[in-house]
């Protein structure tokens, strides 16, 4: 069976470890010559910013598993008769991110793809976040997607072909205890669909997905969950099906969306989850309204119909109300 992504290049940011190197490797399977990256050499156990986590003997096994950098992962990829070079650097430093696309178009002659895996991320009381934090998981996640683009944009233009992959996450609904994570995400999803609708006809597509999967931080959480004394059976027990899996048998949809045979789909976010499932996200609208037919507002119809008629609207569809 020919390899879809044959000949194509592309950098894979945060591939050193998790999701990343699961996509990575996934391309590289299909044909295509990777740059893989994350931020330094070496990696920690700990996914979280500022947070040190006492993991049990048993967590501690399974998170040096998941231990690697972007050197392990090329090695890995060459080790299986793929093609990989490392490059070290941080997404969210302007600079940083031209030289990774320099290297990768001097290293392989062009850049096809480019997939944004790379994040940082704090949970807690956003009354704790400090700007550092704000500023780390913003950066990482957002401004790394447009450094990334901005420099890559240029020679997928030249090539009249070009595929970028944002990776979101469903926190961009807003979730407790991730403000900075769940902005990044959010402004993840609108900068995909605005640059989609800019490189129309253009022979680039630009879409995003949300993964879920059994990664890093999922034991980090566990961790934290049996600090408070819940049984690891439970935890198992309520998570959600996908997070009881790797991610390598969700990871081949993206090699899918960027090979030639997607070339109509762009501006899309999808659900990526690794118990099986690929969904589509809608875009948000307005699901219910009301109008004050002379205009202007009063305090009295607004606390009479607020309650009553705008925020008792059904699953059922949209729907306008007159006064």
């Amino acid at each position: 069976m020919t390899r879809v992504l044959e000949d194509k290049v592309a950098i894979v940011t945060g591939s050193g470890q998790g999701i990343g190197r699961e996509i990575a490797r996934c391309m590289a399977a299909q044909g295509c010559r990777i740059v893989t990256n994350n931020r330094a050499r070496g990696s920690s156990i700990h996914a979280f910013e500022k947070t040190e986590i006492a993991f049990c003997e048993e967590e501690r096994k399974e998170l040096e598993k998941m231990q690697g950098d972007a050197q392990t992962s090329a090695d890995e990829i060459v080790r299986a008769g793929g093609i990989a070079a490392p490059f070290f650097g941080d997404v969210s430093d302007f600079t940083t991110a031209r030289e990774m696309v320099r290297f990768a178009v001097e290293t392989y002659g062009r850049l096809d793809i480019v997939v944004h895996n790379a994040s940082s991320n704090w949970e807690g009381s956003f009354l704790d976040m400090d700007e550092t934090l704000w500023d780390r998981s913003i950066s990482s996640k957002l401004k790394g997607a447009f450094n990334l683009m901005h420099h890559a944009l240029p020679q997928m233009l030249e090539q009249k072909y070009g595929r970028i992959l944002l990776s979101s996450s469903d926190a961009f609904l807003g979730l407790h205890g991730l403000a900075a994570y769940s902005a990044a995400n959010a402004g993840v999803v609108a900068l995909t669909r605005s640059v989609a609708k800019e490189m129309e006809n253009t022979g680039i597509t630009v879409n995003a997905y949300t993964p879920l999967a059994r990664t890093r931080a999922w034991y980090n959480q566990a961790a934290n969950y049996r600090r408070r004394g819940v049984p690891k059976a439970v935890l198992e027990a309520n998570i959600p099906e996908a997070m009881k899996y790797g991610a390598e048998g969700m990871v081949p949809f993206l090699a899918y969306l960027a090979s030639e045979k997607a070339a109509q789909i762009t501006g899309e976010l999808f659900k990526l989850a690794a118990d099986g499932e690929i969904g589509l996200w809608g875009e948000a609208g307005v699901i219910c309204s009301i109008r004050e037919p002379d205009r202007i507002w009063t305090m009295e119809e607004l606390e009479r119909r607020v309650p009553g008629e705008l925020l008792a609207f059904t699953k059922q569809g949209q729907s306008v109300i007159e006064g």
